[in-house]
This record gives C-alpha cells, structure tokens and sequence, in this order.
C-alpha cells in the first residue's frame, strides 16, 4: 500500500501543477500585474533588480515560459515519465512562487502555502514514481524512467 502512495502523490502534484499551468491557458495577461508588482515588492537583494529590470519588462515571455513548465511538469507527473526530472522541474517552479509571488500575499500564514509546494515536490523527488506510473514499461526509453 505506501508503494502506491507514493503514485497517487505524484499523481496529485500533477495535477496541482495542471491546474496552475490552466489557469493561463486562455490569457497570460491577468499575469501582468502581478509580475510587476512582485517586482516591487520583493525584498530579496539581487533578486528583486533581477525581478524589476529584466522579468517585468518581459513580462509576457516569463509567463509564457513558466506555463509551459508547469504544463510539462504536470503531463510527465501525472503519467509517471521522468518523475524525478519532473520534480526538479516542479521543485524549481515552487521555489521561484515561494520567492517571488509569497511575497506578494500579505498574510505570512498564506505565504506558507507556497512554501509548503517546494516541500511537496521534493517529496516527489524522494519517493520516486511508485508503482502505477509509464516508466514501468519496458518500451519507454531510458531518458523517461
């Protein structure tokens, strides 16, 4: 029973990240706003410059790019391909929302969702694909297990 647990943990982080990655389907725009303001409001020496001079300005290509990531990150989750790549993949989208969007909710109990994700997928990463996932197979090639 805790081999398959470790697949429907996966599962879930997948489609967590499917339903983020959803949300900017149809528009990126809303995603405007809050990039920049995340900009200003980020107290992170070096990042917040980082943030300010080059990630608002591009704010389109940045949003783009990171829906595409969480798109990949789920599809390979939730089908158990690549689990532990994945999971980088989804480890490192969780800890640029825990840096830079967390700062952006005012109440510190709520900043701890974000953190909490940068948790969740490294436990992904520990536990590995579990039993129910593609990677099993024998015809998925060797980059994918």
């Amino acid at each position: 029973m805790s081999e398959t647990w470790a697949s429907a943990f996966r599962i879930i982080v997948g489609i967590f990240w499917l339903y983020f990655a959803s949300t900017k389907w149809q528009s990126v725009e809303w995603t405007r706003g809050l990039i920049q303001s995340a900009a200003a409001d980020n107290p992170i020496p070096g990042l917040k410059e980082f943030l300010t001079n080059v990630v608002a300005p591009n704010w389109f290509a940045f949003s783009v790019a990171q829906t595409v990531a969480e798109t990949v990150v789920a599809i390979l989750l939730i089908l158990g391909l690549a689990t532990r790549w994945a999971s980088i993949g989804g480890l490192l989208l969780a800890a640029n929302l825990a840096l830079v969007v967390a700062f952006e909710v005012k109440d510190p109990g709520f900043r701890w969702l974000y953190y909490l994700a940068v948790l969740v997928n490294a436990q992904v990463i520990i536990s590995g694909a579990g039993p129910i996932a593609l990677s099993r197979f024998k015809w998925v090639p060797a980059f994918l297990r």
